[in-house]
């Protein structure tokens, strides 16, 4: 059978999606990842097949009209039996093809959409993507999400039973080791890392400003979106060029060497909304993978992850003094590989994925 996975983004970096797509690949089905091109984008090469649009419009509600539209038509005609639609800015166009050509429909939500920090506080913006859900979502049948909060806030409001599916590594069969020719340079001092989108709301801000008190540390971000051109003018401003480095976006592929040479990984995300406070982003496995201790958000689903696991510290103050302290703490204290290992052998995708498949089963069997 074929499924025609969409996503918004240029394919490069999306770890779940790959993930999802290699593992219905692995099971028999014909795949195509179906995304945009944008003018930086890099090659991609995948064992299933891919498609990137390339599109008049990469921002603002321009470039969501525009892409929905191309999906749509491309849906329409294309050779599929499922279609997979990736979180709301995909679904309109996934839930039209599917209806006009009655075929399964599978929905995976990676967040609350109207609850981003770029559209929660933008009232008509929201509205529309509020309106979209509230019109679509009580009509979903087979779907899935990141964590047990999403799915048990989707349920309070549409009353629809997501399947969760944690955006988690596969196993690990050693431990990662950083190569000889280091893609980090710290001239022997402790690395701290961000690796991720660069949007408000993630902390990064907050971690430079924490930088002056942290003398033997360097701070890499690995990552690009809309705020990284500021971050890098208040690293100018703030001369701590050299100790704050932006190596912009790195393929999944390769990201894992990089995680591999930090010492702390941070995951500082703010109180935006709903959708930061249920998350459960995929960079906490990846830490989590390499054996890097966890500087992270006192949220709920982040908690249940490190203190489970004594995989780091939570804070809820992010004044520079605060996030400096509790670094220089956890350095202090080390880590427990045998709680790495035990985290390492539970959470895996090899285990998630078993939940994927009876989601597309149904889909087919219904």
């Amino acid at each position: 059978m074929k499924v025609t996975v969409s996503v918004t983004n240029d394919l490069v970096t999306d770890q779940r999606v790959h993930k999802v797509c290699t593992t219905l690949l692995q099971n028999g089905f014909e795949v195509k990842l179906v995304g945009r091109k944008l003018r930086c984008s890099k090659p991609v090469i995948r064992e299933y097949q891919t498609k990137r649009m390339k599109l008049l419009f990469n921002h603002s509600w321009l470039f969501y009209a525009e892409f929905n539209i191309y999906l749509f038509f491309y849906l329409l005609f294309a050779k599929t039996d499922i279609f997979l639609s990736n979180d709301t800015d995909t679904l309109l166009a996934n839930y039209l093809a599917s209806r006009i050509r009655r075929k399964p429909l599978v929905f995976d939500a990676h967040e609350i959409f109207p609850e981003v920090p770029e559209v929660t506080n933008r009232k008509w913006v929201k509205k529309i993507w509020t309106t979209i859900e509230n019109y679509l979502f009580p009509r979903l049948k087979n779907t899935y999400t990141v964590c047990d909060s999403l799915a048990g806030y989707y349920y309070e409001k549409y009353k629809i039973n997501m399947q969760v599916v944690r955006n988690i590594p596969l196993k690990r069969t050693e431990l990662i080791q950083p190569k000889n020719n280091k893609p980090i340079q710290s001239d022997g001092k402790k690395v701290i890392l961000y690796q991720g989108t660069v949007y408000i709301g993630r902390g990064i801000e907050q971690m430079i400003d924490a930088m002056p008190l942290l003398d033997d540390f360097v701070f890499y971000v690995i990552g690009d979106g809309t705020i990284l051109k500021e971050l890098k003018e208040k690293v100018n401003k703030m001369n701590l060029t050299g100790k704050v480095i932006f190596t912009g976006q790195i393929p999944f592929e390769e990201l894992a060497v990089y995680t591999a040479n930090a010492d702390i990984g941070i995951n500082l995300l703010e109180n935006c909304g709903l959708n930061y406070y249920y998350s459960l982003p995929n960079r906490i496995f990846d830490f989590i993978q390499a054996e890097v201790p966890i500087l992270a958000s006192d949220f709920p689903e982040i908690r249940k992850i490190i203190t489970t696991y004594n995989a780091g510290m939570l804070i809820n103050n992010f004044e520079p003094q605060n996030i400096a302290s509790a670094i220089k703490q956890m350095i202090a204290k080390g880590k427990n590989r045998s709680d790495f290992e035990k985290a390492n052998n539970e959470l895996c995708w090899e285990n998630e994925s078993l939940v994927l498949m009876k989601v597309i089963e149904n889909a087919i069997n219904t």
